[in-house]
């Protein structure tokens, strides 16, 4: 049913004070308009609301019931706008955007403190590739993205924010690959078996085009989509994992490779979508990652 809220509004003012006068005062119009508009809202409905007399004004039976319904409604109204406009409230939503890896890694500490800080804003996190979350981004179903950089879908984005400088690395069981003490070339890794992201995530992208600048065509023995797998079939041996530094907690039976080329460093790069505004709830969680937080 197409009811305007203006007409609940009136309709609300009128029942709290069994008063069209005074519902007309407190809505600044006259009280005709008043008057009119719940005549409007019952032939709506095709249920009076009011008793009318010269002396009172009561609510009918249905109106009572429409009373009951309404006045929650309204309170909330009031208090959701309330809130918005006190520049000392920060509830809401945080929603954002991130790979496993980066959550439990990088972002669950962030996530953690906010939430101690703010338990009142609802925090929903999306997993998605980083590349996957730069369509979220972009659709508007996340507030802020925490992914790798460079990342082609974050290109011309004037809202980013290099919050974390990392390298990728080759780790290996010494047990089945013995290469301690040398250096490799990207020759020789070619013909080792290789563990990494599958060919949807920056870190594939990545990796494909280093190895496509020395002329050299990179062939997977595995791609996943989780670098803790990748790091699982590492330590049981089945080849050398590519993965981020920061995604090992410690290396146990694992070791580092070392490269005769150097490995550029990549980021982790903090996104929103610039033709939205940025709610209180995001600034506030956007500030831990301001220079003076850290």
């Amino acid at each position: 049913m197409d009811i305007s809220y203006e007409l609940y509004k009136v309709f609300y003012f009128v029942a709290a004070t069994l008063s069209f006068s005074e519902a007309s005062k407190k809505l600044y119009i006259s009280q005709s308009a008043v008057s009119q508009s719940i005549k409007t809202l019952e032939k709506k409905l095709g249920q009076p609301l009011f008793i009318r007399s010269t002396k009172k004004v009561l609510l009918t039976p249905e109106g009572e019931i429409l009373f009951r319904h309404i006045e929650p409604a309204v309170n909330l109204i009031h208090k959701g706008e309330e809130q918005l406009m006190d520049p000392n409230q920060f509830g809401g939503q945080l929603r954002i955007g991130a790979s496993d890896t980066i959550c439990r890694y990088f972002l669950v500490p962030y996530l953690s403190r906010f939430h101690k800080e703010y338990p009142e804003i609802h925090i929903k996190v999306m997993n998605q590739t980083s590349i996957g979350c730069a369509d979220l981004l972009e659709s508007g179903q996340v507030d802020i993205i925490v992914s790798n950089f460079p990342n082609i879908r974050l290109k011309g984005y004037g809202t980013l924010r290099m919050i974390k400088e990392f390298q990728d690395v080759f780790v290996a069981n010494e047990a089945y690959f013995s290469f301690r003490g040398e250096s490799l070339s990207f020759s020789q890794l070619q013909r080792l078996p290789l563990l990494m992201l599958d060919r949807k995530s920056t870190t594939s992208e990545f990796l494909h085009n280093l190895f496509s600048r020395h002329n050299l065509n990179l062939v997977p023995e595995v791609e996943l989509s989780s670098n803790d797998l990748l790091i699982d079939l590492a330590r049981i041996g089945l080849g050398i994992a590519f993965v981020p530094d920061y995604a090992l907690d410690s290396y146990d039976n694992l070791y580092r490779l070392k490269l005769e080329e150097t490995l550029p460093h990549r980021f982790l790069a903090l996104a929103s979508n610039e033709q939205i505004p940025p709610s209180a709830a995001v600034q506030k969680f956007i500030q831990y990652f301001d220079p003076a937080e850290n």
